[in-house]
């Protein structure tokens, strides 16, 4: 008999974050998130409080932990597009469909509780979190910034009446044989007939100080429109530039400016951390640290994070600056591939925009939807 019980004590927040670091503990697939960061889920001064509801839940079979889920009815997404949604995330599961059953069960019900009529995911707070279940490329090292699942889970989720709603694809760029320095050429023509340039600065601070209003600006315009976005609020704002100080180099950092200084376009890159966090368990002890630091100044693989266009400029090639610019950093001492975490399959501009790249599809993820029962 499986038993659900909605996560109240410390105890039970400890059982919920440790769960997947113990299923996957030999799994070398597997790269988890920072314990501490992941830790702020159940903060009363959580980021997200303010704009979401979330309720969490871990399975037991007699005393043993055999599953965990949670549930985010995110009002601010609701009210935008005028949905009663509810986002499953964080479900980890041994491969058991009684285990699956209880769990979406008390999500459901829950969600319709508060009124709800639909579920979908995995989708977090927002798309700075994980999302997406892994449907194809169980045999490839995670990203940092994306989860990892086995190939049981797709089955439990469609059992529990949930279909495909929209699927992502993952590639690894490299630089091409044939690589002649087209790219370069055809970015520098652009810059020139639009008369743009690249914006400068001297550190990370000074970067944050120039450019962080109009690129979180930029962003959601950008992304208004891409599937699970949010607006930014002034706290995640906060959390992304305190991140962004821990791992951002320069040198892996795009922004285009017109003439008169708007940021019209911007990319970034990070260092891939999947090796460095993977040993600690998540857990930023003295070790992993210096490994964390030694990935972020000598990476061998970088991670695309984000890629943003002005529409004003969205069909007059300004993507191929920041494909130029990625093209460059590939070609630099030590670096083997960057990784595009998640592009829609039918965000055709961003698919397109990898094809000058010697490019392998080797992961997709999916998020489901299902009409709950009133």
């Amino acid at each position: 008999m499986i038993t659900v019980r909605e996560v109240k004590t410390r105890r039970e927040q400890r059982e919920f974050l440790n769960f997947p670091l113990d299923l996957y503990k030999d799994n070398p697939c597997f790269v988890p998130p920072l314990y501490g960061d992941e830790k702020k889920i159940f903060s009363k001064n959580y980021v997200y409080n303010d704009m979401c509801d979330a309720v969490y839940y871990n399975a037991y079979r007699g005393k043993e932990m055999v599953g965990r889920i949670s549930g985010i009815i995110q009002k601010a997404s609701n009210k935008i597009r005028d949905e009663k949604r509810v986002r499953f995330t964080r479900f980890d599961s041994i491969d058991d469909q009684e285990v699956a059953d209880a769990l979406f069960k008390a999500v459901e019900d829950w969600a319709v509780s508060k009124g709800m009529d639909t579920a979908c995911g995995p989708l977090g707070f927002s798309d700075l979190e994980r999302e997406g279940l892994l449907i194809e490329g169980f045999d490839q090292l995670s990203t940092f910034e994306e989860q990892y699942n086995a190939d049981y889970y797709g089955r439990l989720i469609e059992n529990c009446g949930y279909t495909k709603e929209v699927d992502w694809t993952e590639s690894k760029l490299s630089v091409p044989d044939d690589e002649d320095g087209s790219l370069e050429k055809m970015a520098s023509y652009i810059m020139d007939r639009y008369e743009l340039h690249i914006g400068e600065a001297k550190n990370v601070n000074d970067f944050l100080k120039k450019y962080a209003d109009p690129f979180f600006e930029l962003l959601d315009v950008a992304y208004k429109d891409i599937y699970g976005t949010v607006p930014f609020t002034d706290g995640m704002k906060k959390m992304m530039i305190s991140n962004f100080k821990l791992i951002i180099d320069l040198k892996h950092v795009a922004v285009i400016l017109d003439k008169e200084n708007r940021l019209v376009c911007l990319g970034l890159c990070f260092p891939s951390l999947a090796k460095a966090i993977q040993p600690s368990r998540g857990h930023l002890t003295p070790l992993p640290l210096i490994r964390l630091l030694r990935a972020i100044r000598h990476p061998k693989i970088l991670d695309l994070g984000l890629v943003a266009v002005s529409p004003e400029y969205a069909n007059r090639g300004v993507s191929t600056i920041v494909s130029a610019g990625l093209m460059k950093m590939l070609k630099e001492d030590g670096v083997e591939y960057a990784e595009t975490n998640l592009n829609l399959e039918d965000n055709f501009a961003i698919q397109n925009q990898w094809k000058r790249f010697k490019e392998v599809k080797h992961k997709r993820r999916r998020s489901y939807v299902k009409t709950l029962a009133k």
